[in-house]
């Protein structure tokens, strides 16, 4: 019984650190309160070279954004940052390098992950952002300890696309239009032609349902 405890006790520690939505270690805003037909577009892992033409389609749709962008992805992308910024998106840190071991890393190596991503952003882009995305949307008491020394908010989303995992864009389309709901905040990435064609469907899709965009600072300042 002592070791089924300690294995269950396990268990949801490890699901509560991958499940941003629980916020068992860290109080994430996965979603706006509202009682308007509005959602948040959020794009992570950029810039890349698909970027240009997310920003092309939001801009001809009038439509504002929220890029969780990487420093080591602005360092290689520079112009392209410096155009999400231009053009009135919104800004949040999501690490310098992405590391796969995010889950792993000490508070001291977590803060230094966010901490250079400022300072990429700052130096390129000469912008400051308290948002910051935790990568995988991993979190756990290292984590939370960061999260709090570097003064950030952590978002989260509440509609997950999978479109890094999910190769039919038609299931990932599915996927996001059948979890929406007013408020809600939508992961996807700005890292494929796939992912950009789901954006082209799903622009409309919100066009039809008469759904408005809003963008996390300015649900922020509520």
């Amino acid at each position: 019984m002592y070791l089924f405890c300690i294995l269950l006790f396990s268990a949801v520690v490890v699901w509560s650190s991958f499940d941003i939505e629980l916020g068992y270690f860290v109080n994430s805003i996965t979603h706006k309160r509202t009682k308007i037909k509005e959602v948040a577009l959020t794009f992570d892992d950029g810039p890349t070279e698909f970027t240009p033409k997310f920003l092309d389609l939001l801009k001809e749709n009038n439509v504002k954004a929220t890029f969780f962008c990487i420093g080591k992805q602005i360092e290689k992308y520079p112009e392209t940052f410096q155009r999400i910024i231009a053009e009135g998106h919104t800004i949040g840190n999501h690490t310098l390098s992405h590391s796969n071991n995010t889950g792993f890393l000490s508070t001291s190596k977590m803060v230094e992950e966010i901490e250079k991503c400022d300072e990429v952003m700052l130096k390129i882009g000469n912008l400051k952002t308290n948002l910051y995305r935790p990568p995988f949307g991993v979190t756990n008491p290292n984590i939370a300890k960061a999260i709090k020394k570097t003064h950030k908010k952590s978002i989260g989303w509440n509609v997950r696309s999978l479109d890094t995992i999910k190769e039919d864009k038609k299931k990932i389309y599915q996927k996001v239009t059948k979890g929406l709901k007013k408020g809600s905040i939508i992961l996807l990435h700005d890292t494929s032609e796939k992912t950009y064609n789901v954006l082209v469907d799903l622009l409309v899709f919100l066009k039809d349902k008469n759904y408005s965009t809003f963008t996390i600072d300015k649900f922020e300042s509520h």
